[in-house]
């Protein structure tokens, strides 16, 4: 159909033909037949016959098409009533030139509305060939729908218009195009309303969605090769279902007509058919979904319902050679255990492949085969072609099963209808059965009831019947008439009208061969229906056809023919069971052509476990393929049982969806747009499919994969294997489907029946049954199961099964006891996050219900680690064919309270003020004040782009009793890139943001195909849901009741993937892995040396999420606000924040390394340390003098102990002042100067406090003149914000006897505070680093301590802070330590302000989470510039991205043994959040340190990054030299294992910082697949290779799954090498210097296959710059 404004069409001799060519709309002309004269003269053949000539540049488009004087005029037109069912008219040839000739002048044409959705109309002439169909018939009953609602009819020209009676939507539209009907060609085309078309066969449709870009099916049956092209094949179906939009309104149209034709599909959207004989016989199918059009496809019959054991897996092959190699084949399948339940055998079973014989000798046992079989279970099935040979048996014997058909007359003739038509097939010359004749349908019945008693089998397998034949037409040729040569033939194969097949002159009972050829399978199906009636009587069989016409399926099943091993067929084979959907199919598994390699059979067979027709057959000459001929311990083999024995499992469901086919038409094979029309998604999706509603098949069907891209509509997921519930849903899911693995789905909503499988399904009818309970997002679910004797005619019994909180088990029809004495013994619910609390069934009995029963909770297994299923192992035995109730309590959803009063002292009042719930739970932790469902906000004014998507926000509830009155309308965005970008703030008023600089995208991603996550939202009340496209689980789920956006209170939370959460930060953790039971974190900076759920010194609002997949993603709330998180089991999380905005970062991984790796590309990479610096430190503070550090610098070269750092705490300052030297360390200068010549390197502290009680002290002075400390604003003073830490007053002596407080108050000067949020404290900062490295002591790197920032008094000198005291005392606070004393408790007043780089001024109410950040990149830059040296910084309080510049110590630890395992954790938190180098404070910091305690200290210390052992005022010496001997030896042994592997430990400092790797690094990172792993905190890697095992407790070994307990004496650590790994080392030194100076060496840790690898990174050690 071409859309044109063309006026200027060539013309010919033809005078009307340029008048008609000026309208607009016109369909092609067929052309293909005249190819010689065409290409010749083609503008003339086109004008010759009354056409238009345009042509155009797009490629398929026809340039020769019909112009408007074409076609019929109506009139008699008869309609008997308005409200009648059928329409009349006779139909009149317009004037024009003939296309092919022998135009037909006079039509009659009628319509009947045979029922409310069914529409028929005829166009014909008396006289002429119809399908001798015996279904269809015209109707007598009065449908409620007058045809006038959907029939419309034009009378010049005639066209017709159909429409949708609702909507009056057109759906098939004729009239923009003629009728054109001659004798032998016939053409209509109708304009369409959607390009959603599928079906019409059969060919090989590379896609189930047909392409309308002018392409063009021939439909004619043929035997040939379903080699992917556009070529008919074996069956005849002139059907196709068009999904009109969204709303899955469909409708389906039927043409009932068997000659030669082709369907061109165009881009209108419209459909011609072109037709060489019969008539024009449409059936219109309206229905409201796709579902709905097939089962009004009952027209034609519905499918048949097979035998039970039909359902199992099925072995053939052509030519096994001999009986003997079959039942090798089936003894080695037997052997391996592999489920299977029928053998074939094909022609070669037979007497030099004549029908009706065997080879007495290579098959001389076969009439007891069966025997053999049946007494294992199995099922035999043999072969039958239609064409019969006309030679005698071997030994000159006569061939009974011609001469009697020759008696009988039962063979298709010539034209003469006398002489038998003969051909050559697989026995040589052959004649051919005339099924449409009576005689034929006779002898067919007694020779096939005579085969049977002289060879038994179960069921009949019929071939070849297209019809095929090896010459062409016949042994004679065929003759040159218009029947064998017509006049225009559609685009068959081979352009020849008998290619392969019978001359089209050839007779038959039914007519020309050239009208039934098409039928030719289906007449030898009604054939061999009534033998098989003959033989089998009231027993169901199998009939297996190859060739097929609508109808067949009521008798038969059907394959896709023969395929071949290759990867094109095992994807196409998808789209064609979905289009022979109305009953049963499947394709040769492994193919039937070549050798099939073991990877394409092996997932071959994953997918073929779950065709409807379930065979493995190949052809002769190529190898073996069965399971077992690959040998018995293959991964094939394993996985075809694994998967097998999982069909075999659900075979009662299969089973019931062939009833459900059988009874109303359902299909049992279903595309996804079947269940899910209105998700537009699925209407393209044909690599993966259905098993009716509810188990959706995704395989594997290319090579060398192992994840495929699987789309998952919108309902709840479970996957069948794993049992547990995919967060993700309405998207594209990257799946990992290795070798042995097949995705395979529950949709939420199911209950699917099941049984105990066996290795046939004579014995798993045996076995006990079950239910797979899958609920959906109502916890409701449904199902049906149909249980008969599986092989008798008749139907027997049905049990029906509907699930809501009460299972009920209704049965429907009793009519079938099973002699098994069947029961349920199994019930699996998923979806099910908590155990019940009771279990009760209740028999329903004729004389009604009986009293509940108890099940006891032993019978019950909740699986909590999945927190998805519920199984009930044996608990109730319920009868199959008995009606039941099975009814459990599940504790209340406790678990999805989110509180509504995190502040102590709840109480009902209180609660109900805020307009919350309150109701007393007896599960602990669970608040009794939480949210109603619909707590939160509206959605907006929602406005989406390729990019963003953006939204305001409207209160739906709020309570002046919470914390702060809701904002009323804050804005959400979000925007797409690799991380994703939340951001809600208050567009009405301007609130803080954080300065941190992030790199995101500068350019979003606006390909979404390019995204690894997808998002929607929730509107009322809002929510945001994040899902990971590869595996559809649901990574983020704000939906949550709750959400509150106020000036002084933000919440907002989320459900969470799983229960495997870490990170949040910093504070002590007992665990790497989150405690989910209602468990609070506060965040908020402060000198508070580590403790139980005691905010500490830095602040990091990012966590790692482990989904149960095995999938990670990280998420950033960009918020330095103080704040909390809670989790909770459902698994959910609540952030509480008091300022800012919500501006979270979201990374998807998908590993857990590769979450950190794009975190710190946000964040910013850690820094590459100096090699020096990871050497072995000491410190401590409390060193009287330098000669004390002289002395143990002595004592630790004499015991020869790696060392190359030496740290002077605040003790070398006078008086504790920045920048001044003590009297006391006069010669800490010439030591260092020293040390330094003999390879070591120095670092001294520096706290940010400055005093301000000194008449001499430039680094205050300049401050002041340069203005760099922080102040109050100007309305409120603007003086200093004095605070007291470290620096002493002048002229005091110290008294350490008295209390803190008092000390504080009578020694400790006025200290100011810089903001290093200013340039000019950036540069006076710089220059008196650089001062005192010119002027007073050398150094090498700097520590920074103190700056959360710390102050010795509360807010400011006296307490009292300026201003509102609702900063100090917020609205909401957090559970921080001493939080009744307020956020200034330890630290600055927050009316304090600050002054931004860009000069906005702000509260460090915002900020104060920023200052120890704002602190580092100062210190950084002046070291780098001072020293001319990379060096190190070591900082206490860091934020994200602080580790772009230093390094971090975990703080003032205490000395006891728990914080040893502590520090594990901590580090491996530290390495989440982007800051490799760390440790902690080697045996311990306060208190005096245990001798065993301190060397385990120091063996774990020797492994971390930043390795110093340090330790407080006051306590004992507790460094390697100050113990004895023994301990100075351990400790020496385990320095040099680290100085050894130095050069791997500085490799991995390289890659994080180029990579964002990380450095100490959980198992959980390199182990993912291994769960066990995800709880591990007692022992680390140093990056993928080096296992740390320190004398902890017992210790895992992951990478074979084993725990062991290793001997782990006093001088020893545990230390393996992963295999597979390289590690570079070089020979340890007593410092880096000359360690460096060493021959280098690799450690070769060879992996199972024997290889390795690794990398190595070296460079100066210090030096800046690339």
């Amino acid at each position: 159909i071409i859309e044109t404004d063309h006026t200027d069409y060539a013309t010919s001799s033809i005078d009307f033909s340029c008048k008609a060519c000026t309208t607009g709309t016109m369909v092609v002309v067929a052309v293909n037949n005249d190819k010689k004269d065409f290409n010749l003269f083609p503008q003339l053949t086109c004008e010759q016959r009354g056409c238009c000539w345009s042509p155009l540049d797009t490629p398929n488009v026809p340039w020769c098409f019909f112009s408007s004087n074409h076609g019929y005029t109506a009139h008699s037109v008869k309609n008997p009533n308005p409200h009648g069912k059928s329409i009349t008219a006779e139909l009149s040839r317009m004037p024009s030139p003939s296309l092919f000739g022998a135009d037909i002048q006079q039509l009659s044409f009628h319509a009947e509305m045979q029922t409310s959705n069914r529409l028929r109309f005829k166009v014909t002439k008396q006289k002429r060939f119809e399908v001798p169909h015996e279904h269809i018939n015209t109707v007598t009953s009065n449908p409620s729908t007058p045809i006038s609602d959907a029939l419309e009819i034009t009378n010049e020209p005639f066209g017709l218009i159909v429409r949708r009676k609702e909507n009056k939507k057109v759906l098939f539209d004729t009239t923009f195009a003629p009728l054109v009907f001659a004798d032998q060609f016939l053409q209509l085309s109708a304009k369409l309303p959607s390009h959603n078309i599928y079906g019409l066969g059969e060919h090989v449709h590379q896609n189930y969605r047909h392409d309308t870009n002018w392409r063009t099916w021939p439909i004619f049956t043929r035997d040939a090769f379903p080699n992917g092209g556009t070529h008919n094949l074996y069956g005849h179906y002139p059907f196709f279902l068009c999904l009109e939009d969204n709303s899955g309104k469909s409708f389906g149209v039927f043409l009932l007509n068997s000659n030669a034709m082709e369907v061109t599909l165009q881009p209108a959207p419209a459909v011609t058919y072109r037709t060489i004989g019969g008539i024009l016989d449409f059936f219109i199918f309206f229905g409201e979904t796709p579902e709905q059009v097939v089962q009004e496809f009952e027209l034609i019959g519905r499918p048949v319902i097979p035998p039970y054991w039909s359902l199992g897996f099925q072995l053939s092959r052509w030519n096994y050679g001999s009986l003997s190699e079959v039942k090798k084949t089936v003894e080695r399948n037997r052997a391996v255990g592999l489920p299977y339940d029928i053998q074939y055998t094909d022609i070669d079973y037979m007497e030099e492949k004549k029908d009706f014989t065997y080879d007495k000798v290579n098959f001389k046992d076969l009439p007891t085969f069966a025997d053999y079989l049946h007494e294992k279970g199995q099922k035999y099935i043999l072969i039958l072609d239609p064409a019969i040979a006309t030679s005698k048996l071997i030994g000159d014997v006569a061939y009974g099963s011609y001469d009697r058909g020759t008696a009988k007359n039962a063979w298709v003739t010539e034209s003469d209808g006398k002489t038998h038509l003969v051909g050559e097939v697989w026995p040589g010359e052959t004649v051919f059965p005339d099924y449409t004749s009576q005689n034929c349908i006779d002898w067919w019945v007694d020779e096939y009831d005579r085969l049977y008693k002289e060879v038994k089998h179960d069921a009949l397998w019929i071939d070849m019947n297209e019809v095929a034949n090896f010459k062409q037409g016949s042994n004679k040729g065929c003759s040159v008439n218009k029947l064998n040569y017509p006049p225009y033939t559609p685009r068959i194969l081979d352009d020849l009208m008998y290619s392969k097949t019978l001359c089209m002159d050839a007779k038959q009972a039914w007519g020309n061969h050239y009208d039934v050829h098409s039928l030719y399978g289906y007449s030898m199906v009604l054939a061999t229906e009534q033998a098989l009636q003959r033989v089998f009587g009231g027993n169901r069989t199998l009939m297996l056809t190859r060739s097929s016409f609508p109808g067949v399926g009521k008798y038969s099943g059907h394959w896709l023919g023969d395929n071949g091993a290759n990867w094109n067929d095992i994807k196409w084979a998808i789209p064609g069971m979905l289009e022979f959907g109305l009953f049963g199919i499947g394709a040769d598994i492994c193919g039937f052509f070549d050798d099939s390699s073991e990877e394409l059979c092996r997932r071959w067979m994953q997918v073929g476990a779950f065709y409807p027709f379930s065979r493995n057959h190949n052809a002769e000459g190529y190898k073996p393929q069965d399971p077992a001929s690959y040998g018995a311990s293959s991964l094939l083999v394993a996985t075809s049982k694994h998967y097998l024995s999982i069909r075999y499992t659900l075979l009662p469901y299969l089973y019931t969806l062939f009833y459900k086919a059988h009874t109303s038409g359902d299909t049992v094979v279903r595309p996804l747009l079947h269940e899910f029309y209105s998700d537009s998604d699925t209407w393209a999706v044909d690599r993966q499919f259905l098993w009716g509603k509810y188990l959706l098949i995704t395989p594997v069907l290319d090579p060398g994969v192992d994840r495929v891209q699987g789309y998952f509509p919108d309902a709840v997921w479970y996957d069948y294997e794993t049992r547990e519930r995919l967060g993700q849903r309405k998207t594209h899911v990257e799946l990992f489907l290795p070798a042995d693995k097949l995705g395979l789905h529950i949709r939420g909503g199911a209950i699917l029946p099941t049984q105990e499988p066996d290795v046939t399904t004579t014995h798993s009818r045996l076995r006990p049954m079950g239910l797979i309970i899958a609920l959906d997002d109502n916890n409701q679910a449904t199902g049906e199961l149909f249980w008969d004797d599986g092989d008798s005619r008749v139907k027997k019994n049905g049990v029906c099964v509907s699930f809501q909180n009460v299972l009920a088990m209704d049965v429907t029809n009793a009519g079938y006891s099973d002699p098994n004495n069947l029961k349920f013994e199994t019930i699996t619910v998923l979806g099910v996050p908590h155990a019940p609390s009771a279990v009760f069934v209740i028999h329903i009995g004729p004389g009604g219900a009986s009293d509940p029963v108890e099940i006891k909770n032993t019978s019950i297994h909740h699986d909590a680690v999945k927190e998805v299923n519920t199984q009930y192992k044996n608990i109730c035995h319920l009868t199959l064919g008995e009606s039941y109730k099975v009814q459990w309590d599940s504790e209340a959803l406790d678990y999805q309270r989110v509180d509504c009063h995190p502040e102590e002292n709840s109480n009902e009042a209180e609660c109900k003020k805020r307009g919350c719930l309150w109701e007393v739970s007896a599960a602990e932790n669970v608040p009794w004040c939480f949210y109603p469902e619909d707590y939160g906000y509206n959605v907006l004014n929602y406005a989406e782009t390729a990019t963003a998507c953006s939204f305001s926000l409207t209160p739906l509830f709020f309570s002046a009793s919470l914390p702060r009155s809701p904002i009323l309308n804050p804005i959400l965005k979000l925007t797409y890139s690799h991380v994703l970008l939340i951001q809600i703030w208050d567009p009405s008023t301007e609130r803080f943001e954080v300065p941190v600089p992030l790199t995101v995208p500068s350019t979003p991603e606006s390909d979404e195909d390019k995204r690894l996550y997808k998002v929607s939202v929730t509107e009322s009340p809002f929510g945001i849901q994040v899902v990971r496209k590869s595996t559809g689980t649901t990574i983020w789920d704000s939906s949550m009741p709750g959400f509150i956006f106020s000036n002084m209170f933000i919440q907002i939370s989320t459900k969470l993937s799983s229960k495997f959460v870490y990170g949040f930060g910093e504070t002590e953790h007992t665990s790497f892995k989150h405690d989910l039971d209602y468990h609070t974190w506060g965040m908020f900076a402060k000198d508070q040396p580590p403790g139980y759920k005691m905010n500490c010194y830095g602040v990091h609002p990012f966590y790692m999420g482990l989904e149960n997949t095995g999938d990670a993603h990280g998420v950033l709330l960009l918020n330095s606000n103080a704040m909390d998180v809670t989790f909770q089991p459902t698994p959910s999380l609540t952030y509480r924040t008091i300022g800012g905005i919500l501006d979270f970062y979201m990374v998807l991984g998908p590993t857990p390394e590769m979450v950190v790796q794009e975190y710190t590309s946000l964040v910013g990479r850690p820094v590459l340390p100096a090699y020096w610096s990871l050497g072995f430190q000491l410190c401590r503070y409390g060193y009287a003098n330098d000669s004390e550090i002289e002395n143990l610098y002595t004592d630790m070269k004499k015991a020869g102990i790696p060392y190359d750092v030496q740290y002077a705490d605040i003790d070398y300052m006078e008086r504790q002042l920045d920048f001044v030297l003590d009297s006391e360390f006069q010669g800490l200068p010439a030591l260092v100067d020293r040390m330094r010549a003999e390879g070591m390197r120095f670092i001294f502290i520096l706290d940010p406090a400055i005093s301000g009680n000194e008449t001499n002290y430039p680094a205050f002075e300049k401050g002041v003149a340069q203005d760099v400390f922080i102040k109050w604003p100007k309305e409120l003073g603007d003086g200093i914000v004095w605070g007291k830490v470290w620096p002493d007053f002048p002229n005091v002596t110290v008294d350490e006897d008295l209390d803190w407080e008092t000390q504080v108050q009578i020694y400790r000067s006025y200290a100011a505070f810089p903001d290093f949020f200013r340039s000019q404290t950036a540069a006076w900062w710089h220059q008196e680093i650089k001062d005192f490295y010119t002027n007073v002591m050398k150094f090498d790197g700097l520590w920074i301590d103190m700056n959360e920032p710390a102050s010795f008094v509360h807010g400011t000198v006296g307490g009292t802070c300026l201003g509102e005291n609702l900063l100090e005392f917020p609205p909401y606070m957090p559970p921080l330590e001493s939080k009744h004393e307020g956020l200034k408790h330890k630290t600055l007043c927050m009316n304090s302000e600050q002054i931004l780089s860009d000069g906005k001024r702000v509260k460090h109410y915002d900020v104060h989470n920023l200052y120890g950040w704002s602190h580092t990149k100062p210190t950084y830059d002046a070291l780098l510039d001072v020293t001319g040296k990379r060096g190190i910084v070591v900082t206490r309080s860091t934020y994200p991205s602080s580790g772009k510049w230093a390094g971090h110590w975990l703080g003032d630890n205490y000395a006891t043994w728990d914080q040893l395992y502590k520090s594990i954790i901590g580090m491996m938190e530290f390495s989440l959040f982007g800051i490799p180098y760390t440790g902690a404070d080697i045996c311990g910091f306060f208190n005096k340190a245990d001798y065993e305690m301190c060397l385990r200290w120091m063996q774990l210390g020797a492994f971390y990054p930043y390795s110093r052992n340090h330790n407080g005022k006051g306590n004992p010496r507790q460094d390697p030299v100050a113990w004895d001997d023994r301990f100075a030896t351990a400790s020496k042994d385990v320095l040099n294992i680290r100085y050894t592997l130095l050069p791997y430990l500085y490799t991995l400092m390289f890659e994080a910082h180029t990579q964002g790797s990380t450095v100490v690094r959980p198992l959980l990172h390199e182990f993912t697949n291994d769960k066990t792993t995800w709880d591990i905190h007692r022992q680390f890697l140093w990056g993928p290779a080096l296992l740390i095992s320190p004398a902890l407790d017992a210790v895992y070994v992951g990478v074979r799954g084993k725990w062991l307990t290793m001997q782990t004496p006093l001088e020893r650590i545990n230390l393996h090498v992963r295999g597979g790994y390289i590690l570079p080392w070089q020979k340890p030194e007593s410092n880096t210097k000359l360690s460096r100076k060493n021959p280098l060496g690799l450690i070769v840790a060879l992996s199972d296959s024997g290889t390795a690898e690794g990398s190595f990174f070296w460079d100066d050690g210090e030096g800046i710059g690339e």
